[in-house]
């Protein structure tokens, strides 16, 4: 998910990359602790397990000569194995490394309350945070409390993998880097399309259509915001027969969503100058003039909106969609009683199986719908999409933080990566992700095993690991096959989506100061909520010209000019 032409518009362009690591960084990363007890997973994993102060890494290679003992942190998703090292990757990695890993492992749903903390007591953290997932105010706090050590003199020296990664594709070093020059993490990095064809350029409010639904009953697919309501009336009017037809054990529902989450935004793309709304969390868009806007208080948001209340007034859309939790969406969409409904991948949402997604059996995408224009205004960073610039920190305790890169530089070999991000081959199990084949070449090729009725979701989460890696579109084809569910997304971006994507821009994945990234944090608060309030009130109770008016100059007292003009700043900076 990477826009390939901005590397010959970096961001940082004309920002020297400083190579040597500040003074005090450096003096906390040689002052590992010597002393203490050794952790495992769910335990306790501090410093004192490193046997690697001394070791000579100027002419490392792997696997060494000598066993070395490392410290990581790393989190788990639940209901899965808890000890790291039982984990087929990390056991092949140990043999290839002779790197033995002591972890502390966190349940996943555990992570976000319990990092903050562990954090907080430099005297107790490992060496590295494998799995971290650090937001740019986590990494600029922690990197100047000299909790985290800066990486980029690491990266050059102990890390090729990475370095042939950031060759290919410039870009993903440069979004890395902060104003200062520091490289405070090492990223995930998941490409799968590119530009507008990105897997990310339309999200999780993807909108699809009950096809079987319109078969019987003699219906097109909508092209139209007419046609549409058209096709939610019909599904009303006919609810008993469909309940005869289908075995449906519940009300018709014509269409669900979860307001400003699994979000119906798509379909008012068409009303006014066609932004939408797709960025929930910012609310911005780009025009094709490189000018960074708010898209509610666009004339199209308010009339989408209109537009919607009028559904819902008319009992077209479901009454819970504005306070049902993700569970309550999923268990009425599996009794088969949506019409349509938005999500990533309508599998999620429905029961249907890949073999029917991808024959157009069922359910479909539904297309972008015209009223004024036919427009679909792709994601903010998604042309630069399956980056997660936080994925992995080294703590100021790493002994030997050279060694530890170095041995972080493994999960961007080529090969390693895709099983890192997605599982491996030839366990003594049930099921694998992957299939040991060959490529065009006859060099061995990860080949992605048919799911037949597996949960992608969940062998993927027992076999995988997660932390740094790099997948690029290159690799396909040579080191491993684009996933099945993947590639149907893909096709139908690039089929459905991308023809009407005429928005030329998206908000970059840039990596704003600490002073700016705080005062956007502050501003957006107060922005968001007002919104997001808006949104579900007008689609359940409509909106007067008053209302429309009212919120723009609420905005503006919340500080949306300011908030704009920061935004604008970044968008000059990384086109200049």
């Amino acid at each position: 998910m990477n826009e390939r032409n901005i590397s010959r518009r970096s961001f940082l362009k004309g920002m020297a990359a400083t190579t040597a690591l500040s003074a005090s960084a450096m003096m906390l990363a040689g002052c590992g602790a010597k002393g203490g007890d050794s952790g495992n997973a769910g335990g306790n994993a501090g410093t004192a397990a490193s046997n690697t102060a001394d070791m000579d890494v100027e002419n490392l290679s792997f696997p060494l000569a000598e066993q070395a003992v490392m410290t990581g942190l790393i989190s788990y998703p639940a209901g899965t194995e808890s000890e790291p090292n039982n984990r087929t990757i990390f056991k092949r990695l140990e043999e290839k490394t002779n790197v033995h890993i002591e972890w502390k492992a966190i349940q996943a749903d555990q992570w976000g309350d319990k990092i903050s903390l562990e954090m907080s007591n430099i005297k107790t953290l490992p060496e590295f945070v494998f799995t971290a997932g650090f937001g740019d105010t986590d990494l600029l706090k922690y990197g100047k409390q000299g909790v985290i050590i800066p990486l980029e003199e690491y990266i050059d020296k102990y890390m090729p993998n990475l370095m042939k990664v950031f060759e290919q594709a410039p870009e993903y070093r440069s979004m890395a880097t902060d104003a200062d020059g520091h490289i405070w993490a090492l990223p995930w990095i998941e490409q799968l399309g590119s530009e507008k064809t990105a897997i990310q350029t339309v999200g999780n409010n993807m909108s699809y259509i009950n096809k079987a639904w319109l078969d019987f009953l003699g219906l097109s697919l909508p092209t139209t915001t007419d046609e549409f309501e058209q096709v939610l009336i019909a599904f009303r009017d006919n609810a008993d027969k469909l309940k005869a037809e289908f075995g449906i054990d519940g009300d018709i529902i014509p269409m669900s969503c979860i307001m400003n989450d699994q979000d119906p935004c798509l379909l008012i793309n068409g009303f006014g100058e066609g932004y939408g709304d797709v960025d929930m969390g910012r609310h911005i868009c780009v025009t094709n003039d490189k000018q960074v806007i708010c898209s509610a208080t666009q004339q199209g948001f308010k009339d989408g909106l209109a537009w919607l209340h009028s559904l819902y007034e008319q009992g077209l859309i479901d009454q819970e969609a504005f306070t049902q939790e993700w569970s309550t969406y999923v268990a009425k969409g599996k009794s088969g009683r949506y019409g349509v409904c938005f999500s990533w991948d309508v599998a999620n949402i429905v029961s249907i199986s890949m073999d029917d997604l991808i024959a157009g059996k069922g359910w479909v995408p539904l297309p972008a719908l015209k009223k004024d224009v036919v427009n679909v205004t792709p994601h903010n960073g998604s042309f630069t999409s399956g980056f997660d610039r936080g994925r992995c920190v080294v703590t100021a305790n790493a002994v030997n933080p050279a060694l530890v890169c170095a041995w972080l530089d493994q999960m961007y070999d080529p090969f390693q990566s895709p099983q890192n991000n997605w599982g491996t081959y030839g366990e003594d199990d049930d099921f694998d992700i992957f299939v040991l084949g060959k490529n065009a070449n006859g060099d061995d090729m990860l080949q992605h095993a048919p799911l037949g009725d597996a949960s992608p979701v969940e062998v993927r989460e027992a076999e995988a690991v997660g932390g740094p890696l790099a997948i690029l579109d290159s690799y396909y084809g040579v080191y491993v096959t684009c996933p099945d569910d993947a590639q149907y997304r893909l096709n139908w971006i690039k089929d459905i989506y991308t023809p009407d994507m005429h928005s030329d821009y998206v908000f970059p994945n840039v990596f704003m100061t600490a002073d700016d990234n705080k005062e956007c944090s502050n501003l957006s608060a107060d922005i968001s909520k007002a919104i997001n309030t808006a949104k579900s009130d007008w689609v359940m109770n409509g909106v007067t010209d008053e209302q429309f008016e009212q919120l723009k100059s609420d905005l503006e007292a919340y500080g949306l000019s300011k908030y704009l003009e920061i935004h604008q700043k970044y968008l000059d900076a990384y086109y200049a």
